[in-house]
């Protein structure tokens, strides 16, 4: 297996470090013609505003909603949870949108109060997770096909559409593997098997 992490801005090496750990292969994406021979793609947390708009620079935005189409695995955190969104309350710039969620930026509040949590995930288990928020967005709306995997203070922070994962916070400025774990049995089929979809 093969796992691209788009690598314009953002957690890239953190995302790359917990899938090494896991014994995947995380290749660097910056161009379109990197897309290829890829079997699922993860977006990082970052700036989502500069992200789009080297996207859009670099011509990835459409390959990468054709690839969504095609049901590639896609896993965004954070700022890539923005850009995967359809709907986003405060960005000036185009998101990739391909998942059925309305989000609104920096829900949270300012970087200085970002914050960290104990979380409760059913699909990852009974064991709570560790959520870290930086600047976090959170989901407003999740339309009908959406699952909502985790909820905090009363918003959707994890979310999960077909093949497509997304999450508010930083699982990647973590020790804790599950969370990607879970993402790979999206892209084997696994998760399907055993009932946690």
């Amino acid at each position: 297996m093969k796992v691209g992490v788009l690598a314009l801005q953002g957690a890239v090496a953190e995302h790359i470090r917990m899938l090494s750990a896991l014994n995947i292969e995380a290749v660097p994406i910056r161009l379109p013609s990197e897309l290829a021979n890829i079997d699922a793609l993860v977006i990082p947390g970052g700036e989502s505003t500069t992200i789009s708009k080297l996207l859009s620079n670099y011509r990835l935005i459409e390959p990468i909603r054709k690839l969504a189409k095609q049901g590639l695995p896609m896993f965004g955190t954070c700022a890539g949870m923005i850009l995967l969104a359809k709907k986003v309350t405060d960005l000036n710039s185009e998101p990739i949108g391909v998942m059925d969620i309305k989000v609104k930026r920096n829900a949270f509040g300012r970087q200085v109060d970002s914050f960290e949590a104990d979380l409760t995930i059913p699909a990852l288990g009974d064991e709570t997770y560790h959520g870290v928020f930086i600047r976090a967005p959170v989901i407003e709306k999740v339309e009908p096909g959406v699952e909502v995997l985790c909820q905090f203070r009363n918003n959707a922070v994890a979310v999960k559409q077909g093949k497509v994962l997304a999450c508010a916070f930083h699982p990647e400025l973590t020790d804790d593997l599950r969370f990607h774990r879970y993402f790979l049995d999206l892209v084997t089929g696994d998760a399907l098997a055993e009932g946690n979809c």
